[in-house]
């Protein structure tokens, strides 16, 4: 297979690997919700010599949410394979929730809002995010197509 192809094929690999990550996350998350529930697929690439920093400031983050109550992101490191450092699987959030963990922040002098996007920037040379929904079997989406 040519380069071109291979760097075509790559970042669908890791989209299909994080969506597939996201749907077992999900399942752990709400194992007894009937509705599938939405998720927040997250791909991060770190910014050279930035790693600690970005996990440092990624587990403040972590702790804040856990301390408002809002369930655990979970994280995969890269081993092998295509350029990411790290993809994070994390529920998504209410409003009220964000505002319960900005303030347990701002509580401890962190950066919130623009600001603290604009810090995490910083860290990372690239990122994405994707809203996915699930867990489903095949059979349910072909329900859903219907």
């Amino acid at each position: 297979m040519n380069r071109s192809a291979r760097r075509a094929i790559l970042p669908l690999a890791v989209l299909l690997l994080a969506l597939l990550c996201a749907f077992a996350a999900w399942a752990q998350m709400g194992a007894d919700n009937k509705e599938p529930g939405s998720v927040i697929v997250s791909i991060y690439r770190i910014a050279p010599g930035k790693h600690v920093a970005f996990l440092k400031w990624m587990a403040d983050r972590d702790a804040a949410a856990k301390q408002a109550g809002v369930p655990s992101t979970q994280w995969y490191v890269h081993v092998d394979g295509d350029s990411w450092d790290y993809v994070a699987i994390a529920a998504e959030s209410t409003a009220e929730q964000d505002d319960k963990v900005d303030a347990i922040l701002k509580g401890k002098g962190m950066a919130t809002g623009f600001k603290g996007g604009l810090e995490l920037r910083t860290l990372m040379a690239s990122h994405t995010d994707t809203y996915a929904r699930g867990p489903m079997t095949s059979a349910e989406l072909v329900e859903m197509a219907k």
